[in-house]
């Protein structure tokens, strides 16, 4: 995509480059933001190096807007779509011990988030795709239990989730992170599902 950006004669004047808070590793309860270094871990490493292959687009005339994403929640797809099963059959609960943190965003408010840092000239460099006030995995798994109503009291093993949605289970659902929009919010963006029974409750509706 850089090279076509160099490529043209008609370059665009905006270039969203999609990333993930994996951006940070796993930092346990410390609350993350834009200006926080990276993990170094493998996914950390992996997202400075996807990140550092768009910055040569700012020397062709575009700003440049590094969107790392939480969780993002719908029902019809991602995490949220392998979690909902075990819910369903009176089987669901917290991964592991649920106290590591979970960064989430709402589908809509992803979208939303999306369109208002295309749109907006001042908005450039990190970008936290997640909602205001991420929670720890247990509250995580109590919204979801209220939202389809069923009980959220059986651990689900850290090698079960692995089984149900891969090794990437590892990043954001097993091991903590507790990212937040700051720049986002600085800049006047209105989350419209900024807590996560609300979230959740309009997430799982057919």
């Amino acid at each position: 995509l850089v090279a076509a950006v160099r490529a043209t004669t008609t370059r665009p004047t905006v270039f969203l480059q999609g990333s993930a808070v994996g951006f940070y590793g796993n930092a346990g309860d410390e609350m993350l933001d834009e200006s926080f270094p990276p993990g170094d871990d493998f996914l950390g490493d992996l997202c400075v190096a996807w990140e550092a292959e768009a910055h040569a687009v700012t020397a062709l005339g575009c700003r440049l807007v590094l969107l790392r994403s939480g969780v993002a929640l719908a029902r019809d797809g991602g995490a949220l779509a392998k979690l909902v099963p075990p819910f369903l059959f009176f089987a669901g609960g917290p991964i592991a011990t649920g106290r590591q943190y979970l960064s989430w965003i709402h589908r809509a408010d992803w979208i939303t988030l999306v369109t208002w840092a295309l749109e907006t000239p001042t908005v450039s460099g990190a970008l936290n795709a997640t909602a205001p006030h991420p929670v720890t995995n247990a509250a995580f798994s109590r919204a979801l239990g209220h939202a389809l109503h069923r009980p959220s009291w059986l651990p689900i093993p850290a090698f079960a989730l692995r089984l149900i949605v891969g090794e990437m289970a590892n990043h954001g659902l097993i091991t903590g992170q507790r990212v937040v929009p700051k720049r986002a919010l600085e800049q006047g963006f209105q989350f419209t599902y900024p807590e996560i029974e609300a979230a959740m409750a309009a997430a799982v509706v057919r």
